[in-house]
């Protein structure tokens, strides 16, 4: 008799939520894929599901589909429309029959009454499903992993590279996990060890210190042949979560906790200990100019303007970099984005062609203000695009309608009316902006954009006003504390295991020593 056919059933619901970012996500705002399509939309995309998809099918396994979304970072989603869609894809999973279960989840999403939207999902899906079916999750590196979420899930990963050019092979691998739980080769154990820290945007993995401390991480790995995974998580910085927030390692084993437990504390030792190095150096906006003006051969610049970033949550209005370009005389070419459906609306009513005064941007982030330019209107569009590059590349997005229109006879801006994504080239490419032609590109993005437009344009990070600058103080928080923003003194690193349904009990806490780790 020939073998049943694996049945998997998946999901997605991607969001990385600002907890101060005062727009709030409705449902209208959403493109959700259900069944078959979601399915179509994920396959051969540079997302973790379609990392999961693609190993499915290689596997010959069959696909039973719920419903997914991928949003850009923004404020928080309105409660309501995460009850639907959440009790919509426990429904599925009530209704049909499936050996274990994969999810694309970011890992920091939030809704206006919640903090920990994955960790609720999963307690509900385990409620449905009960305790023997595998549950496998694929998170972001910037997830705020929580005791829900590891108690629920039996597999539990992160991508490893940041920027995120890895989602799909984190993806696979969650397949693999599950396919070895199925095996009988794989009995999960959850190891996890956080810090309350944060990094301040020195978080790229070809760098040090994080560079060092993944190479540490593989190495133990490595070294011991019951551990699966060793994920390292910088957690999003710009929400007040509930449970304790922090920088975290996460060890998968199978069957025992002792070597997973060691590692996950060597490897939160590591984050604290080397916390002063997690620094990235901005550029003031008019050094980067000098910078421009003065290396012409490196040419087309492509620069981050990073306290305005919609992809770690803001609403992208901001017309710093535009005030500043428009008040040198060097007369660089450049393209600017700014969020503002009040200036898109004027510019589709006036028409291609059309000269007129406009207050663009300044209208969305709390004290920003408009800035006053005269334009000419160049291209219109509904904003839909694909995405381009080895993040997000092939998922379908949009920038809301759009109008792109010509400051100064040089300065090109793209009017969106949503906060979309613009890391990847094709948010320019498809509005009719041909990068190369610029001396300059902004991006809304701090770190995805370098790997989506390598070979195109030089990076460059500035140092720019807005939601998304790691400025100490800013931020009313009242839940959480972490450093730098808190005098939170020598932590301890007590490490939280979990099997079975459940947490267990910690033997000790260590204090974090420096001569522990020197090598």
């Amino acid at each position: 008799m020939a073998a049943k056919t694996r049945r998997i059933l998946i999901g997605q619901l991607f969001h990385e939520t600002h907890g101060f970012n005062p727009q709030r996500v409705t449902a209208e705002k959403v493109a959700v894929a259900r069944g078959e399509h979601l399915i179509e939309k994920a396959r051969g995309t540079g997302t973790t599901l379609g990392g999961i998809v693609g190993k499915l099918a290689q596997l010959g396994y069959e696909i039973v589909p719920t419903l997914g979304f991928v949003l850009p970072p923004s404020g928080p989603i309105e409660h309501g429309f995460y009850l639907s869609v959440r009790d919509e894809l426990l429904h599925t999973a009530r209704r049909e029959r499936y050996d274990a279960i994969a999810l694309d989840l970011h890992g920091a999403m939030c809704t206006t009454e919640l903090t920990d939207v994955e960790g609720d999902l999963l307690t509900h899906l385990r409620a449905v499903v009960g305790p023997d079916v595998p549950i496998g999750i694929g998170l972001d590196m910037h997830a705020h992993v929580t005791g829900a979420m590891l108690r629920e899930a039996d597999v539990c990963i992160a991508c490893k590279e940041s920027p995120h050019t890895d989602f799909p092979e984190c993806g696979a691998r969650v397949v693999e996990c599950l396919v070895a739980m199925l095996d009988g080769e794989l009995n999960p154990v959850r190891v996890m060890a956080k810090v309350p820290m944060i990094n301040l945007d020195g978080g790229f993995t070809a760098a040090a210190p994080l560079s060092e401390i993944k190479q540490r991480a593989r190495a133990l790995q490595a070294a011991h042949r019951e551990v699966w995974d060793c994920s390292l998580y910088q957690v999003y910085r710009f929400a007040d979560y509930d449970e304790e927030k922090g920088m975290a390692a996460v060890v998968l084993a199978h069957d025992s906790a002792d070597a997973a437990t060691r590692i996950a504390e060597e490897l939160a030792r590591e984050f604290w200990i080397n916390r002063e190095l997690f620094r990235d150096d901005y550029l003031e906006i008019d050094a980067a100019f000098d910078i421009i003006e003065r290396e012409v051969q490196r040419r087309p610049f492509v620069l981050a303007d990073i306290g305005d970033r919609v992809l770690a949550g803001a609403p992208g209005d901001s017309t710093a970099i535009l005030s500043h370009a428009l008040r040198r005389a060097d007369r660089l070419r450049g393209v600017i984005p700014i969020t503002d459906p009040a200036s898109v609306l004027a510019a589709q009513a006036a028409g291609i062609g059309a000269r007129l005064h406009m207050s663009v941007g300044g209208r969305l982030t709390p004290g920003f203000s408009p800035l006053d330019v005269d334009a000419t209107v160049l291209h219109l569009s509904d904003g839909e695009f694909e995405i381009t590059g080895a993040v997000f590349g092939g998922e379908r997005s949009k920038l809301g309608r759009t109008a792109v229109v010509q400051v100064d006879g040089r300065l090109t801006l793209l009017l969106t009316s949503e906060a979309g994504l613009t890391h990847t080239p094709g948010a320019f490419s498809s509005q009719g902006i041909d990068v190369r032609a610029h001396d300059f590109v902004v991006v809304k993005s701090g770190m995805h954009f370098q790997a989506n437009f390598a070979g195109l344009a030089t990076p460059l990070l500035l140092s720019t006003p807005g939601l998304c600058f790691p400025a100490k103080g800013f931020f009313p928080w009242r839940n959480a504390r972490f450093w730098p923003e808190h005098d939170i003194g020598e932590p301890l690193i007590c490490a939280r295991v979990f099997a079975s349904r459940q947490e267990l009990p910690s033997e000790k806490c260590h204090a974090v020593e420096r001569q522990d780790l020197r090598r």
